[in-house]
């Protein structure tokens, strides 16, 4: 738990008693390498916050294609946010990549713990708006990039995240099929 309580520490200061408080609304759980947080059609219950290891959020297209959305590794929050706070069925799939640590606020619980220590509800509007911007400079790249500037900007910027995941998992993200993705890799390693 403690890697939480440092990634909290980067955006407000909790109190000793702050930090206890917290982590008795915290559970922590070890998911398998392709076990599934969340199915399309299940309603997301908890946020999940990252201890160590990796997922992937998905759909599957009508053609039958998955389409990975987004990848959750150490240290950030992976959920379902529309199902999250709608409580309605999800459209997506969080799965394990490889096994993972995560700790566990439950929606139940979570304005209770906020309540009690106001400095979470902080904490997760800077999370939420740092991930907002990473979104929006994602969309613009799918807009205004070719699919070889996507991916060597997303290998200078995540090199060590491509050698963790999957290539077919890698092509989906970016948005384009493995066998681009082997040409690409091809063509830097000539």
């Amino acid at each position: 738990m403690q890697r939480l309580l440092d990634h909290i520490q980067k955006f407000v200061v909790l109190s000793e008693e702050e930090q206890e408080i917290l982590l008795s609304y915290i559970t922590c759980q070890e998911v398998n390498k392709k076990d599934y947080l969340l199915r399309q059609g299940q309603i997301c219950s908890a946020n999940y916050f990252i201890l160590q290891g990796c997922f992937r959020l998905y759909y599957v297209n009508d053609n039958g294609t998955e389409q990975i959305l987004h990848f959750g590794i150490d240290n950030w929050w992976i959920a379902d946010y529309e199902s999250l706070e709608k409580q309605t069925p999800s459209e997506f799939y969080i799965q394990a990549v490889e096994t993972t640590e995560i700790a566990v606020l439950k929606k139940s619980i979570q304005e209770e713990l906020f309540s009690k220590v106001p400095k979470m509800e902080r904490y997760f509007r800077l999370v939420f708006q740092k991930a907002y911007t990473a979104s929006q400079m994602r969309i613009k790249y799918i807009y205004t990039f070719t699919g070889e500037e996507r991916y060597r900007h997303f290998n200078k910027s995540f090199p060590g995240f491509v050698q963790r995941i999957p290539q077919y998992m890698l092509a989906s993200y970016l948005g384009f099929t493995p066998e681009f993705l082997s040409k690409l890799r091809g063509k830097k390693e000539k």
